[in-house]
């Protein structure tokens, strides 16, 4: 029995990973549809190799520093062990992991190195069509090695977020906050696109270059959310937890619901239409906004979160745009980041977790992910420039950064 219980568990967590990283295909998708068509391959190619790194950097080093089992100054920097890219030992043996579930540790380091490249996938959708390749990269190596893992351990791998009582279930500020911060930090450095803002303040609208494939990638991450919430469940051998990850599914799918339909209806009575690109952002806004507690609400709640994560998209995504200049090409920062502290502060409303402490972790991931990036950036700014030139914008990013055209057939 024991052993069909374990065997069950590790083939939950590694179909849920599967679930994960298949949303790395919906992010390439989703923000290959909404940048301009000279940029496409370019953002593709960041995708494929975001994800790469993501994987390498948390195998070499991201995840004994997010999975210590120890701590340099405890609660806050983790120590620093041996990770399984070093170590000889008995790879069953445990490494750090404080769940203390029965289910395969290698199972459970793929769980988690998807979340990972879903944090920095939120990165490249920010910084689309002017932030060069290599730098990126190089960013992309100290987010998912460092960065991420740190915040990560405070919350995840026993620091001082979760014993002091901050409730983040699958990580509304844990990964979803903590790409926007970082992303946020990129485009404090980087800058708007070319021509995106005129002299007197206004917005030169730079339309997407394939509204299907846009959404496309939205179902996609409509369905691997599945995996991101569900998965988090950790276990579904037992009546209990499946019963508790049934719930997180049907959270999960009507939080996304409600908030398309907020969004829909939100640009309906701004401007008298329906906005296609609210729409797809309103469902993204809907998964992040439950992902902090997906398994506490009813499935009515569970609506009105995504409904109030649809709104607030719809006005941040306004807001960064035309009163704070901050060029987002997808809406990732309001998506993930202005969302994602939705998401940890309504908790409260569904559990017993503290308003204090949500905010604490609010603070906390934000904070120290915005200001971390912002050095690192400015530090390889310094080394190498991020920013394509305006003649290398103009060009396309297809041309000067990959030399392969997403559409040949219609260059200009």
């Amino acid at each position: 029995m024991e052993e069909i219980k374990f065997s069950l568990d590790t083939f939950y967590a590694l179909m849920s990973g599967a679930l994960v990283m298949w949303m790395a295909a919906g992010f390439t998708m989703l923000e290959a549809g909404l940048v301009q068509k000279k940029d496409v391959s370019e953002i593709v190619t960041k995708n494929l190799g975001l994800y790469s790194i993501a994987c390498v950097m948390y195998l070499a080093c991201g995840f004994i520093l997010m999975y210590p089992g120890s701590a340099l100054i405890d609660g806050i920097l983790p120590g620093i062990g041996t990770s399984w890219w070093l170590s000889t030992a008995d790879p069953i043996e445990e490494i750090g992991i404080p769940y203390g579930m029965d289910y395969s540790q290698q199972a459970d380091f793929f769980f988690q190195v998807v979340f990972v490249a879903t944090a920095m996938s939120i990165v490249s959708g920010a910084v689309a069509g002017r932030m060069k390749l290599l730098p990126f990269y190089l960013f992309a190596v100290i987010l998912t090695a460092f960065i991420y893992p740190i915040q990560g351990y405070w919350n995840w791998g026993g620091g001082f977020l979760s014993s002091g009582g901050y409730s983040d279930y699958a990580g509304s500020g844990t990964v979803h906050l903590c790409g926007a911060a970082a992303a946020l930090a990129v485009v404090t450095v980087l800058g708007p696109r070319k021509g995106k803002y005129n002299a007197d303040g206004s917005v030169n609208p730079m339309p997407g270059s394939n509204i299907p494939l846009a959404a496309l990638g939205a179902w996609i991450l409509w369905l691997g959310w599945f995996g991101f919430n569900g998965g988090s469940e950790l276990v579904v051998s037992s009546e209990a937890s499946a019963i508790a990850v049934s719930q997180v599914f049907l959270n999960t799918n009507m939080a996304a619901a409600g908030g398309v339909i907020a969004a829909l209806l939100t640009s309906l009575f701004a401007t008298g239409k329906m906005d296609v690109t609210m729409a797809i952002n309103g469902a993204i806004a809907g998964l992040v906004a439950i992902t902090a507690g997906p398994s506490a609400p009813t499935g009515g709640e569970a609506v009105f979160i995504g409904a109030a994560g649809g709104v607030l998209v719809y006005f941040s995504i306004l807001f960064f745009d035309k009163t704070l200049k901050v060029d987002d090409p997808v809406g990732a920062i309001s998506a993930h980041g202005t969302v994602g502290i939705l998401g940890v502060m309504v908790v409260p409303f569904t559990s017993d977790a503290s308003f204090l402490w949500q905010l604490y972790g609010v603070l906390a991931i934000g904070g120290f992910t915005y200001i971390a990036s912002l050095i690192v950036t400015f530090i390889i700014n310094i080394i190498m420039p991020i920013r394509a030139t305006d003649e290398e914008q103009d060009a396309g990013l297809d041309s000067t950064e990959v030399g392969v055209s997403a559409y040949p057939e219609f260059s200009d």
